[in-house]
């Protein structure tokens, strides 16, 4: 049985799909009763499963009129693609959560297949790269650029 987080975040992407502009606006409030869950609950789906790494952006207002917009970000072309996510997310140094969450956007879009997931997911692990944690998020950084560069070279 999945959790109430994974429901919420699946309704969520359901809606975002629906979405001609690609983009939502909710209330936190009206979320949280529909799913009869505490606001919280909806911010900590929305902090952590719609994040800059997996592809989208987020704004929110807050307020008696406030809102929480979300927004998939479209891929305009694997040079931009690369540009993002090799200067602006990875940059000198990642952790293994971030660069997972980079790693399933990239199969999301379709630019890798599962395995070449799975392969990128166990090169980069800490079990493998068993140096100390400030070498290993700079290592992983390394690999992972050099990853992305080469697969959307193809």
């Amino acid at each position: 049985m999945r959790n109430i987080s994974d429901i919420i975040e699946q309704h969520l992407k359901r809606i975002l799909t629906e979405s001609p502009d690609g983009s939502i606006e909710i209330q936190r409030s009206e979320l949280a009763d529909i799913f009869q869950c505490v606001p919280s609950q909806i911010n900590y789906v929305i902090n952590t499963r719609f994040t800059v790494e997996k592809g989208y952006v987020v704004e929110s207002k807050r307020g008696g009129g406030g809102y929480i917009r979300i927004r998939k970000v479209q891929i305009v072309s694997k040079a931009k693609l690369q540009e993002l996510l090799t200067e602006e997310l990875i940059g000198e140094s990642i952790t293994q959560g971030v660069g997972y969450a980079i790693i399933d956007r990239l199969l999301e879009e379709k630019l890798v297949s599962q395995r070449e997931a799975a392969l990128m997911k166990i090169a980069t692990s800490r079990s493998v790269l068993l140096v100390d944690a400030e070498l290993r998020d700079r290592l992983r950084a390394t690999m992972l650029k050099q990853m992305i560069a080469t697969i959307l070279l193809r």
